[in-house]
Order: C-alpha cells, then structure tokens, then sequence
C-alpha cells in the first residue's frame, strides 16, 4: 500500500507546489475573477467571489489524499500563480486539471508544474496513467499537456464549463508513466 503524505510538497526549479493554504484565498480569487480564466475550466463558476476561494481552499484542505490532489502553484517572492489538481473521476481514472493567473500566462509556470506533478503522481503516488483533456479554442494548454508527455486520444468529449454555461468540446488526451 502507498503512504501519500497528509501535505506533500513539490519543489522545482522555480516553484513550489503546496497544499492551498487560507492566506491563498485573495489570490486565487483576483485570478479567478478573469472570465478568460474561468472560462478554459470545467468546475470554475464566474462570476467568481472571494466566498468561491475560501471554500475552495477549505475543500482541499479536506481532500483524500488516496484520491485527489490539488497544489498551489507558488513563484518565490510572487506567492500563488495557479493550481494544479489530480482527481479520482468516476470512472476511476486520475484526471489532472490546472490553471493559471492571466499575468503569468506564456511563461512556462503551467508546464513546469505539469512536469512536476505527473512525476510526483508517478514516485510518490504510484499512478502510471492520467488523463487530461483541453477545449478546443484553448491550444495553449494542448501545448502544455504535449510537453508534459500526454498524447491525443482522437476522443473529443463535450464537457461541462461551468462558467460557459454550457458544455465546451473537449480533446481528450492520456499520459502513461
């Protein structure tokens, strides 16, 4: 059986990826609040409040590790840019999800901590298959899931956009360790 620690850190290059903390929650509702943000997610509603973040900090302060995985994505002397997250779908899978604040977009912050994650799903975790998927109109993060090692499945699913308001055509892709 695999021990996973109550709050694992992950530390790269130039990030740290962390278990959200309360003092998070300022940050990620500034970032969240960006429609162009919200929109490129699945569960992100917008209008986004401060009330979102809370609970969304609390939640992952609650989370089974067994089972799901969020992380703050920190820059030294910055504090949180992002979160990336692993999550147990219904179907069983491990589903890997992130996002990124508009001001640290096209630095390279969402790859290194895809990067980071998928090898500590693999070490620490002991996951060798993770899915991800991109909407369509969102090529960026395509491009950050190619680097990260994920491959296309030609699956293109309808998924949930919360902030959409309606379904968004999805690519789904897979990444094996």
């Amino acid at each position: 059986m695999c021990v996973i620690e109550e709050r694992p850190v992950i530390e790269t290059q130039r990030l740290t990826l962390r278990v959200p903390a309360e003092a998070d929650a300022e940050r990620v509702a500034a970032f969240c609040a960006d429609h162009d943000v919200a929109r490129m997610t699945t569960r992100m509603p917008w209008p986004y409040s401060r009330a979102h973040a809370q609970d969304f900090v609390a939640r992952c302060g609650t989370q089974d590790r067994s089972r799901d995985n969020t992380f703050a994505i920190e820059l030294a002397d910055e504090g949180l840019v992002g979160t990336i997250g692993m999550f147990t779908t219904a179907e069983g899978q491990i589903e890997l999800g992130y996002w990124i604040g508009r001001p640290y977009w096209g630095r390279g912050y969402a790859s290194e901590a895809t990067r980071a994650a998928l090898d500590w799903a693999r070490s620490a975790w002991r996951k060798r298959y993770v899915v991800a998927g991109h909407f369509a109109d969102n090529d960026a993060s395509g491009r950050v899931l190619v680097k990260a090692g994920f491959l296309y499945t030609g699956v293109v699913e309808h998924k949930p956009s919360i902030a959409r308001g309606e379904p968004a055509a999805t690519r789904m892709m897979v990444w094996l360790a």
